[in-house]
């Protein structure tokens, strides 16, 4: 678990490899219902993903998607982002 500090001052509890139903996801923050997904090339263009998302979706949940390359490349872009996310959701 992490604690992930934004601009208000206030801290969104972020959990790593995390169950959500019968998936799996990367990172999801459950009192924001954010779910953050770092993908590789395979998951490019993926019908799983796309009914996955769907599922998350139904059940309340947003999904952030990021390549692996972007996040190695922009961290702090990412970060950005993602805290961003966190602060409006």
């Amino acid at each position: 678990m992490a604690l992930v500090a934004f601009e208000t001052d206030r801290a969104a509890q972020v959990r790593r490899q995390a169950p959500i139903g019968k998936f799996i996801v990367d990172f999801v923050c459950h009192e924001k219902k954010i779910i953050i997904e770092v993908d590789g090339g395979q998951h490019a263009e993926s019908a799983t993903d796309v009914a996955r998302d769907k599922w998350f979706e139904d059940a309340g949940y947003r999904v952030l998607r990021y390549w692996n390359n972007d996040v190695l490349r922009n961290p702090n872009g990412v970060l950005e982002a993602i805290l961003l996310e966190l602060s409006s959701g």
